[in-house]
């Protein structure tokens, strides 16, 4: 039977910047997607944000996985990935002055 699990890596959270997710631990799962979406209007113009993984949960190397982040409220961006070992996080970059205040979740499967 497969298992399948949502996690929540960030709520209501307000980035500017470079930000990025806890570390999530996720080693049992075969795949994932990871969602972000801008709870309230973009300010200051459009970033990035890609995923990254982790032999540790400390030491971060670009998975791949990449998406402009959304440029209105209620956008949403998202990258799947496989293969990916077992800890994954989302981090994103802004234009200076830019900020989003954003939720993101990590849907996985086994």
């Amino acid at each position: 039977m497969r298992m399948s699990n949502c996690a929540t890596m960030a709520r209501n959270e307000t980035w500017s910047g470079r930000a990025a997710t806890e570390p999530y631990e996720a080693g049992w799962a075969s795949e994932a997607v990871i969602f972000l979406r801008a709870l309230g209007e973009p300010v200051g113009g459009q970033g990035r944000a890609w995923v990254e993984i982790s032999p540790d949960g400390m030491h971060w190397v670009p998975e791949g996985a990449e998406f402009p982040l959304p440029d209105a409220k209620d956008g949403i961006g998202h990258a799947r990935v496989t293969n990916f070992g077992c800890w994954l996080r989302l981090v994103a970059e802004l234009p200076e002055g830019a900020q989003m205040t954003v939720l993101v979740t990590m849907h996985l499967k086994s």
